[in-house]
């Protein structure tokens, strides 16, 4: 089973500005702690939907509130945490085998997910009680 505590959030590093406005650097195997292969965003979120629900087998992710805030709720099958993500400096780490839904978003809300790997439709999990017969107890 997955441990829930691998998924962790990461401290960018973040350049203030009082001026001109503040910058955030996130460095693949430095503050990433894989190679990005993949970089998306999701954003106009309509109140009250959700976003994810599934599963990855191999695939490793940074999730990045770049604006506003949403909550992340992992699931390794046994137990659940709620991540509250809403600092453009800081993003969640999710690790493989770890069911994930993105909830409550605020508007205007922007997240960027930076991925371990290209897009392959075969790694995901997409069927919870599929998830629950491999990483349930």
């Amino acid at each position: 089973m997955t441990n829930l505590n691998d998924c962790k959030i990461i401290t960018l590093k973040k350049i203030a500005d009082k001026t001109r406005g503040n910058l955030t650097v996130a460095e693949q195997a430095i503050d990433v702690p894989f190679e990005i292969k993949r970089a998306y965003w999701i954003y106009d979120v309509p109140g009250g939907e959700s976003r994810g629900g599934h599963a990855h087998k191999a695939l490793r992710q940074l999730l990045i509130p770049v604006s506003g805030s949403f909550k992340v709720v992992l699931d390794n099958g046994a137990e659940k945490k709620e991540v509250l993500l809403n600092h453009p400096w800081e993003g969640l780490l999710i690790v493989p085998g770890i069911w994930r839904t993105l909830e409550d978003f605020s508007s205007g809300s922007v997240c960027m997910c930076l991925a371990s790997d290209h897009y392959d439709e075969s790694e995901y999990i997409r069927d919870y009680g599929e998830f629950k017969a491999i990483y349930g107890k």
